[in-house]
């Protein structure tokens, strides 16, 4: 594919990999913390192009698999209130809460709906003016725009029967909340490509400065991962902590600033759960007053118990990589892309689902 072999390229990769090979004289641990990252270096085999010394674990990079329950609880509660249509992305359907799912809900004869944007719960809002259509609105800095383009949209256009549940997440937040933790052993970071096309690299000058850990921005190619990678190997082994950018075709330093100023206008950072991770302040994007009555939150009574882990899942430290799948015991057993127990095995950007997929473990 024209533009695209050069990074499939199996010398150049060949060589990087000799490269990394040469450089790295300890061990060396890097975390990537976007699920695309760890579907390509699944699907890529590029674990079996480095050396032992280079060790590979994947962090809350998935969207879905970081939704706390107790959002998902939220959003099964809507999904039972009379007239309304619960919209969302097709991963979000399956993800198991404390007793329930959207997929389950649906089957009792609950409205809900797969979309691909939220333009598409506009319309579907436009089509069914006597029901109260809400959009589950997930995903990181890379989805939380196009979600404040139609809030905004609808309130503009005066949709009185539209409205979002956030449970966006900042991704930045997170990687200080494992780092401050203490117990997590990783020397750099794979950093992604599509979210600091938004977000641009100064946020995470915090990881670098006050942690004294490299992060380097990497495409999705193999060539590209394992350019990233060489560029880590070549900072840790060199005493240096930067933030870099391999992935220069899509990446620069400034980021989006329409992006994010349509995100500053329609959202405020809050207090938010991540699944593993806890309550991370500032790691949130809640609806800003302006905005309140496109806000499903506060529509809404939306309170709900205390959430619940499923028994035996380590979908928690799994997204701390703290554990590695097949460390669980119900992976390939109880738990499969069939059967899912926990949402890393859900979404097809999860670590449990690319471990599957690729039999690893």
């Amino acid at each position: 594919m024209k533009y695209i072999d050069e990074y499939r390229d199996g010398t150049v990769a060949r060589a990087l990999s000799n490269k990394i090979r040469a450089l790295s004289t300890r061990k060396i641990r890097l975390m990537e913390i976007c699920g695309t990252h760890t579907m390509a270096i699944f699907r890529h085999g590029i674990r079996t192009l480095l050396p032992d010394t280079v060790e590979l674990v994947s962090g809350p990079g998935c969207p879905v698999c970081v939704t706390a329950m107790e959002e998902i609880d939220r959003a099964v509660k809507l999904a039972r209130f009379p007239g309304a249509i619960v919209t969302t992305f097709g991963d979000m359907l399956r993800v198991p809460g404390s007793e329930s799912s959207l997929q389950y809900e649906q089957a009792q004869g609950a409205d809900v709906r797969m979309v691909y944007s939220t333009f598409d719960a506009l319309t579907c809002a436009t089509q069914n003016p006597d029901h109260h259509v809400v959009f589950l609105g997930i995903g990181f800095e890379t989805t939380a725009p196009t979600v404040a383009a139609a809030i905004k949209t609808a309130h503009e256009g005066g949709y009185s029967n539209f409205s979002v549940l956030s449970a966006h997440k900042l991704l930045p937040p997170a990687m200080d909340a494992l780092l401050s933790g203490g117990d997590l052993n990783v020397d750099g970071f794979i950093c992604p490509g599509h979210v600091t096309t938004i977000i641009g690299t100064s946020s995470y000058e915090k990881v670098v400065k006050e942690y004294h850990t490299p992060c380097v921005v990497v495409g999705f190619e193999p060539v590209d991962i394992l350019q990233g990678i060489l560029m880590l190997v070549e900072q840790i082994e060199g005493g240096r902590a930067q933030v870099e950018i391999q992935y220069t075709r899509g990446v620069n330093p400034e980021g989006n600033t329409g992006a994010l100023q349509m995100l500053d206008q329609i959202f405020t950072p809050c207090d938010s759960p991540w699944r593993g991770l806890g309550r991370i302040p500032e790691s949130g994007l809640a609806i800003r007053e302006k905005y309140s009555a496109i806000d499903a939150g506060k529509r809404f009574n939306l309170e709900v118990p205390p959430a619940r882990e499923p028994a035996g899942c380590l979908c928690a430290e799994i997204l701390r990589g703290a554990v590695r799948p097949p460390d669980c015991r119900l992976f390939r057993r109880a738990c499969t892309p069939q059967t899912p127990v926990g949402p890393c095995m859900v979404s097809s950007e999860g670590t449990c689902a690319a471990y599957f997929k690729y039999h690893e473990g």
